[in-house]
């Protein structure tokens, strides 16, 4: 059973000439199974429309109701989705300049003359119910997709959620284990099979504190938690300072690195280490997806107002179907495992949504698997250098740390707190 405050999209709303008008045409309608509601005035009529209503069934009598004002305003109320049919019953003579303007008012319309027919009365509202039922058709459909989308933006606000919550449920095991690693490599002796299980220990544990970095990364973005450094920045600052991190990568694998960077500044509006954390992602997926002695190439041009930084590879190169979905978080562009490069698909998202923080765009382009890919950044010129930064107090160039302090470390997580003041006590604090 129905609640009392569901509209009812089935009943025809009936506002007669005279009380016995309405009975006869509602008895006439009900031997074909419609449901009738007879209005005894205009102001009637506007409140049972905000209940429900299928059709309207009128005569040109509604034109001299002072209360007309009220039903046009109903009707103009209904949903987006909704065009209520009106069936008309008028005389010849009713067909005025004032009422023909009515009627455009009314707007979707059928006009009988009158008199008319049984056949023909219950034949338009028939028709006028189909058209409804069509009308209702849509309304479903447009809820069932408004509920699916709120669906998935609840499963989509879960998962970052999940994943600022495993991010940073793993990085609080891992500060122990990395700070005790790195306390065992300072303690004198042990044989070469200890020192090389350590290294391997150590390179796997950086390798998963920079996937979880990322997760952590990715939820913050998501999350709206990421707040930009903006300053003026010459890119050509932020091109080596991210080269200066994936040297290593690039040295590892035996690439050729060519930079092309411009005699002149090209200062652009952003936050220094996101950019290069950009540019360094963009380098890094080369360096990853170029077999060992291959070419990366990263340039440096003015385009326009545009600052524009080009990272080409001669490495694998992305399928056509691939190119649209490059950016989308956790996308890879080659799972099976002779090519498995590891990671979580993360890098390129990031590159994605920090140049959208940043007002810019990221462009992926490929002829073809093992034809190389290239990756270009795009953001806003300004035409004015940096304004001069004052030093910031206590900060003074040169200044030494102090040696042999006394520190009180307070951590809720124990075994992180110990390994810490280990650590710092084999520096003699």
């Amino acid at each position: 059973m129905e609640p009392e405050d569901t509209p009812n999209d089935e009943r025809v709303l009936v506002l007669p000439v005279t009380r016995r008008d309405g009975e006869v045409t509602c008895e006439l309608l009900g031997k074909v199974g419609i449901e009738c509601i007879v209005c005894k005035d205009v102001a009637t009529l506007a409140a049972e429309i905000a209940r429900g209503v299928g059709a309207l069934l009128m005569t040109e009598a509604v034109f001299g109701s002072p209360d007309m004002p009220l039903l046009l305003a109903a009707l103009r109320n209904q949903p987006a989705w909704s065009d209520v049919s009106l069936v008309m019953l008028m005389r010849d003579h009713a067909r005025s300049a004032a009422g023909l303007r009515l009627l455009g008012l009314l707007g979707n319309m059928t006009i009988l003359d009158r008199p008319v027919s049984t056949r023909s009365m219950i034949s338009a509202i028939q028709s006028a119910l189909r058209d409804r039922h069509k009308q209702c058709r849509i309304r479903d459909q447009i809820l069932q997709l408004a509920r699916s989308e709120q669906a998935l933006k609840k499963a989509d606000q879960r998962k970052d959620e999940f994943l600022a919550t495993l991010a940073h449920e793993l990085r609080n095991p891992l500060a122990p284990i990395r700070t005790g690693l790195h306390i065992l490599s300072k303690v004198p002796g042990g044989d070469e099979k200890a020192k090389r299980l350590h290294e391997i220990m150590e390179r796997q544990m950086a390798q998963m504190v920079k996937l979880i970095d990322e997760l952590l990364e990715v939820s913050r973005i998501s999350t709206g938690k990421v707040v930009l450094q903006r300053e003026r920045v010459d890119m050509r600052a932020v091109v080596n300072l991210a080269l200066e991190g994936s040297q290593p990568l690039v040295d590892a694998a035996k690439h050729r690195l060519d930079v092309a960077l411009l005699d002149e500044p090209v200062w652009v509006i952003g936050d220094p280490s996101r950019l290069a954390q950009v540019v360094s992602n963009l380098v890094n997926n080369a360096a990853k997806y170029t077999p060992n002695g291959g070419h990366i190439s990263v340039v440096l041009a003015r385009r326009g107002s545009e600052a524009v930084v080009t990272v080409k590879d001669s490495g694998v190169g992305i399928p056509p179907a691939m190119l649209q979905h490059v950016f989308d978080m956790f996308a890879q562009i080659n799972r099976t495992l002779d090519r498995s490069q590891g990671g979580l698909g993360i890098g390129l998202a990031l590159v994605h949504r920090l140049m959208e923080l940043h007002g810019g765009s990221v462009t992926a382009e490929s002829a073809g698997n093992d034809r190389g890919s290239t990756f270009t950044i795009r953001l806003p010129m300004v035409t004015t250098g940096p304004q001069a930064v004052a030093d910031a107090p206590g900060h003074a160039p040169g200044s030494a740390v102090k040696r042999h302090v006394r520190v009180l470390i307070v951590d809720d997580n124990t075994d992180a707190a110990e390994t810490l003041a280990m650590l710092l006590e084999t520096h003699g604090h």
